[in-house]
């Protein structure tokens, strides 16, 4: 999923950063990004809060960021 990585990124989060406010392995958070698998819905609205955005905004297709 990559506009998770994005996101990370422009908050200058390191995936061990995001995977300790998620609770889960810095190994899950680089699954999510690099295999565009989408994180269980469970964890939606706690990464919308970190990354300050919409749950909608999570599923931004790469190109439609910084548009």
């Amino acid at each position: 999923m990559e506009s998770i990585k994005i996101l990370r990124m422009e908050r200058n989060l390191k995936q061990t950063d995001l995977a300790e406010k998620l609770g889960v392995t810095q190994g899950t958070v680089s699954y999510w990004e690099s295999d565009g698998v989408f994180p269980p819905s469970r964890f939606l609205p706690k990464l919308a809060s970190i990354f300050g955005c919409t749950i909608d905004e999570l599923f931004k297709d790469e190109e439609d960021f910084g548009s």
